[in-house]
């Protein structure tokens, strides 16, 4: 039982450390924004986040009233 759990933390330890290895060796190494937004690709693509879009929608088309 003491080995799987030895293991188990040996390759915790290892993925964390590859996770971090940007981090760690390149100055000011940070993690890329996974953000919709901040992607330039999508952004030519005409792509937007959901909210972007949402926002964008309700501009567009003028409220519709209802009958009672």
């Amino acid at each position: 039982m003491l080995t799987y759990i030895l293991i188990t933390l040996a390759i915790v330890a290892v993925a964390m450390l590859l996770l971090c290895v940007k981090l760690l060796f390149r100055k000011n190494g940070e993690f890329a924004s996974q953000h919709i937004h901040d992607s330039q690709a999508l952004r030519e693509k005409g792509i937007h986040c959901v909210i972007d879009q949402d926002r964008e929608m309700r501009q567009q088309k003028p409220k519709v009233k209802e009958h009672q």
